[in-house]
């Protein structure tokens, strides 16, 4: 279907139907194996002429086979030349028959810049399908009647490339896209902001009012969304410091002087008008709450579910998020990246923790790299193996081909096969393999940082202290080598809890590498820095003043050497360092 003839049929329909939704993603999951090979033949018909493949000899080939052959596994680095001629104004068939006329950026938090990704129509489609997904299989669940949506979503700007692109973040890019709008009212996703918020050029200002919208429309919000569960997290934290202003706004029907955008204040000054019956409720409403357990229950009574990417670098944000939510279920966001999207949540009543992701099988033509025993030996890395070949229980790394240029290009993501819906696998995601503290034979992943970091943590909330945020760097200025992990923390620990909290971290690694290491002193004691209250604060506002987006802006948990801003802000904000004594 093309994108003019979906958006047409979008037009057309006053709400999504829910039962043939799913019946459609019954039915190509059920036969995955040869929508795989349909789709591949559909990328490679209409992209052979581009001169990517055209000098990779595959002669109009399309099958599987030929394309293992001839294509190679690559990585952005060997596809950015590429990217760059695009962007830079080549509008020849390069990587896509069709011209590239949108540059997405990656959110650039690890390796410390974005990375440019070729974006088109076709993804555009490939997310309104693994939204309409998602929202079928949820809404059978959690059932939303008319209403509203307090998103959490949030622009930034689009600039144009040397050769007259538009750029922008991949949700930026989403956001302005009028399909993307209308694919939302289909799902009831019926923002309670006005669009003038979420193109704001300020996010405390767009924050702020996000937050007005949402008091008052309380009564009629469905669910609370964000991209990401960091932003859901920030919002409320906010709430917490800005709810009696938001209750004078309310009462008195004028807007905060804090917001100066006269866009925002131009569209606000329709939404707000005096209401201090509003405004007391709220005021009363939050007053009787014990350290804003169930804030949004409260706030919001008519809310259903919470809703966000709650997996991967998202997923410390879950406790605190389960705070606010009380009892409401939180539901993950689907499975994706700047690249593209891989897996829809159809099992949307699992909790964060279990969320898995079924892989549509017809948005783009999948690969598997497993990662067994010889995952880490460059020499006998084992063969990608196809969508429906992968293994329950095993690990592998993704190589996704799409309709934008991309082909069998590693995403850097390391999953592990939970099950299969019908014959396409549902995958839970693990780590980003990139991703590793390690100096000497020691391989620690995202996710056994989090694991150390989770069980610190307890001896912080037995004070009834919270830790806000993290990240670590290993540091090679010293022999030997040593990580380091910053904190930031709510509340004042005694040094007596911050030392062990430190040995407690250096303990809670658990790769045999690494212990081994500790015990030879091949690796030197971990160190703990706690960092000044707002200091991850300050590296969000650093972000943003490139031009990132806050609904994609994920925390670094791993700072590389490269990333000289982030570590200077890292080094600016140190309160208290401690060292381990735990070997």
């Amino acid at each position: 279907m093309s994108l003019r003839s979906l958006v047409k049929m979008l037009e057309k329909m006053e709400k999504i139907n829910v039962d043939k939704v799913i019946e459609e993603f019954e039915a190509i999951t059920k036969d995955a194996e040869r929508v795989q090979i349909e789709t591949l033949k559909k990328i490679l018909e209409e992209n052979g002429s581009a001169e990517y493949l055209q000098n990779l000899g595959l002669n109009g080939r399309t099958d599987p086979e030929a394309f293992r052959d001839h294509v190679p596994i690559v990585t952005h680095k060997d596809l950015e030349p590429y990217i760059q001629r695009i962007a830079d104004g080549d509008r020849s068939p390069v990587l896509t028959r069709k011209p590239i006329t949108t540059i997405s950026l990656s959110s650039g938090t690890t390796q410390g810049k974005p990375k440019y990704l070729p974006f088109n129509d076709e993804l555009t489609e490939n997310t309104l399908q693994i939204y309409r997904t998602s929202f079928a299989f949820r809404n059978r669940e959690f059932p939303t009647g008319d209403g509203k949506a307090l998103l959490f979503n949030f622009s930034s700007k689009q600039y144009k490339t040397k050769g007259g692109l538009a750029a922008g973040t991949a949700t930026t890019n989403l956001f302005r896209s009028p399909h993307y709008k209308n694919a939302l009212q289909t799902m009831e996703f019926n923002c309670c902001s006005p669009d003038e918020v979420i193109f704001g050029s300020d996010f405390h200002q767009s924050l702020y009012c996000h937050l007005l919208c949402g008091l008052i429309h309380c009564e009629e919000i469905q669910f609370v969304f964000s991209i990401f569960a960091h932003s859901i997290v920030l919002a409320f934290r906010t709430f917490e410091q800005v709810w009696e202003e938001l209750c004078d706004d309310i009462r008195n029907g004028v807007l905060s002087s804090r917001v100066t955008d006269f866009s925002i204040r131009n569209a606000m000054s329709q939404v707000l008008k005096p209401n201090v019956e509003l405004a007391e409720l709220i005021h009363r409403k939050c007053s009787g709450l014990s350290n804003w357990y169930g804030l949004i229950p409260e706030l919001f009574p008519n809310v259903k579910y919470v809703f966000g990417i709650m997996t991967g670098s998202m997923e410390p944000y879950v406790k605190k998020l389960r705070h606010y939510a009380g009892e409401m279920p939180l539901v993950s966001g689907d499975y994706g990246a700047t690249e593209g999207w891989i897996g829809a949540n159809v099992n949307p009543k699992l909790p964060p923790e279990l969320a898995t992701f079924a892989v549509l099988p017809n948005i783009g033509y999948f690969e598997f790299i497993p990662l067994g025993d010889n995952a880490e030996n460059i020499f006998t890395e084992p063969k990608p193996v196809g969508l429906t070949e992968v293994n329950i229980g095993e690990e592998y790394e993704i190589i996704v081909t799409n309709f934008a240029g991309l082909y069998r290009y590693r995403l850097g993501d390391v999953v592990k096969i939970m099950g299969f819906h019908n014959s396409t696998p549902e995958l839970k995601f693990v780590c980003r393999r990139s991703l590793l503290l390690t100096i000497n034979i020691d391989k620690n992943t995202e996710k056994d940082l989090q694991l150390s970091v989770e069980e610190a943590a307890r001896l912080l909330a037995q004070d009834k202290l919270e830790l806000v945020d993290f990240s670590s760097l290993v540091d090679r200025s010293t022999d030997p080598g040593h990580y380091v992990i910053f904190w930031e923390i709510n509340g004042e620990p005694t040094e007596e809890v911050l030392q062990e909290c430190c040995n407690c971290l250096d303990r809670s690694f658990l790769d045999a590498g690494y212990i081994t290491s500790r015990k030879i002193n091949a690796i030197g004691p971990l160190e703990l820095r706690v960092v000044r209250r707002g200091t991850f604060q300050k590296i969000l506002d650093h972000y943003l003043g490139l031009g990132a987006a806050v609904s994609q802006f994920k925390t670094p948990r791993y700072i590389c050497p490269t990333n000289n801003v982030v570590l200077q802000i890292f080094s600016n904000n140190i309160a208290k360092t401690y060292s381990s004594i735990a070997f």
